[in-house]
C-alpha cells in the first residue's frame, strides 16, 4: 500500500495534496464469489444502504445465498425482497453461469483483462461491477472505474477534464497503481460529504 501511495505522491501534487489533507486512504475488500458479485448486481444504480438492505432480506428468505438457492427462488420471492424484474433475471443468469460454467474460484490466477472477458460475457455484469470486484475482492492493483460517478466527478474537480478520454489519458500516469488513485479520489469524495466507505 505504501509504495503505490508514494508512488502516486510523487507523480502527481493533486495526490500529495489528498495524501496531506486525509491520510492513507481506507482500502475496501470483499470476498471473492458469488455472494459478492450478487451483492454488486444488487448495488447498480442505488445506495449501499438499500442494495444491503435487500441482500439482507434475501439472506433472510433463502439462509444461504448460492447458486442453487437463488436459481430455486420463485421470481415474485424475490421481488418481495425489493429486488426488480431486471435484477432478478441478472442474479439468475449468474447463478446458472455459476452452475454451469463460471468458475469463480480460477479468476484469482487470471489477469484483470482475462477476469474482465469471462465476466463480461454475462448478462447484468458490465464493467462497473466488474471493476469493483477486481479491486475489492481480487485486489487487483491498476484498475480505474470510469464507470464510476463518484470517480468521473472527482476526477472532474480536482483534474479540470471533463470527458471519459481526457481521464483515461490522464489515468495513464497513474499506472500501475490506479487502484490506489481510485481509493484515494473515493477518499476524498467521501470525506467532502460526511459520508462513510464504501463496503
Amino acid at each position: 500500500m505504501q509504495e503505490a501511495i508514494l508512488f502516486l505522491v510523487e507523480k502527481d501534487a493533486v495526490f500529495q495534496k489528498l495524501h496531506q489533507q486525509y491520510g492513507n486512504p481506507y482500502i475496501p475488500s470483499r470476498p471473492e464469489g458469488f455472494v459478492t458479485l450478487c451483492k454488486l448486481i444488487l448495488e447498480q444504480q442505488v445506495s449501499i444502504d438499500s442494495a444491503k438492505a435487500c441482500f439482507l432480506k434475501i439472506e433472510n428468505l433463502l439462509g444461504t445465498v448460492s447458486p442453487e438457492t437463488i436459481s430455486e427462488c420463485s421470481d415474485e420471492d424475490l421481488k418481495s425482497c425489493g429486488v426488480s424484474r431486471q435484477k432478478i433475471s441478472y442474479l439468475k443468469v449468474l447463478a446458472k453461469a455459476v452452475s454451469e460454467e463460471l468458475d469463480l474460484e480460477s479468476l484469482s490466477a487470471k489477469t484483470a483483462d482475462e477476469v474482465r472477458s469471462e465476466l463480461i460475457k454475462i448478462k447484468g455484469i458490465g464493467h462497473w461491477t466488474i471493476d469493483v470486484y477486481l479491486m475489492f475482492a481480487l485486489q487487483s492493483p491498476d484498475i480505474i472505474p470510469l464507470g464510476d460517478i463518484a470517480i468521473v466527478n472527482t476526477i472532474k474537480e480536482l483534474f479540470d477534464v471533463h470527458t471519459k478520454e481526457e481521464m483515461a489519458a490522464i489515468s495513464e500516469t497513474w499506472k500501475p497503481h490506479r487502484t490506489m488513485a481510485t481509493f484515494m479520489l473515493w477518499h476524498h469524495y467521501l470525506e467532502k460529504r460526511n459520508r462513510k466507505p464504501m463496503v
